[in-house]
């Protein structure tokens, strides 16, 4: 089972070729990030790190023993004990239900570790996996948006503090 870590420099190789690998995939449900986000990948990664060491967000990679990515988690917006929470999976992992499980551990660690009391979820409508991991995960929908142009629906989760002595 794939391993969920908080992204580090070292893992922005790998992530470049997970974003490389399935950005087909991905663009079946959500726009395409463009030539621009590829070309500038490293800079935009050490960018985001920045935002990670100061709390702003928090982002997690799903990685197997061989040191490949297959997912990430991201908890990104952090203000005020909410963030927005954002997930994709390799298609060659998807439908294992890795999603289910890096996002609820991501949950887990935004109670216990990064101090949020709410997470905020958005989906395209056309993504009924997205929709299903979101449900699984506790979330309950809470309306209609669009992403990019595309109807979409918005989730939240409250969560619950982590009783004190917890590990």
């Amino acid at each position: 089972m794939p391993e969920l870590q908080l992204l580090r420099p070292e893992h922005i190789p790998a992530l470049l070729t997970f974003e490389q690998e399935n950005r087909a995939y991905f663009a079946r449900w959500v726009p395409d990030r463009g030539d621009d986000y590829f070309a500038e990948f490293a800079a935009r990664l050490t960018a985001l790190l920045a935002e990670q060491d100061a709390g702003v967000c928090f982002f997690h990679v799903l990685v197997e023993g061989d040191g490949a990515i297959v997912g990430r988690v991201n908890l990104i917006d952090a203000v005020d004990g909410a963030a927005t929470l954002g997930y994709r999976i390799a298609e060659r992992a998807a439908g294992r239900g890795l999603a289910t499980t890096a996002v609820r551990q991501a949950l887990g660690l935004a109670a216990r570790s990064y101090g949020l009391r709410t997470v905020l979820a958005e989906t395209t409508v056309v993504n009924a996996g997205s929709r299903a991991v979101l449900e699984r995960t506790g979330f309950v929908r809470a309306g209609e948006t669009t992403l990019d142009g595309l109807p979409a629906l918005r989730f939240t989760r409250a969560l619950a503090p982590e009783p004190v002595g917890a590990a």
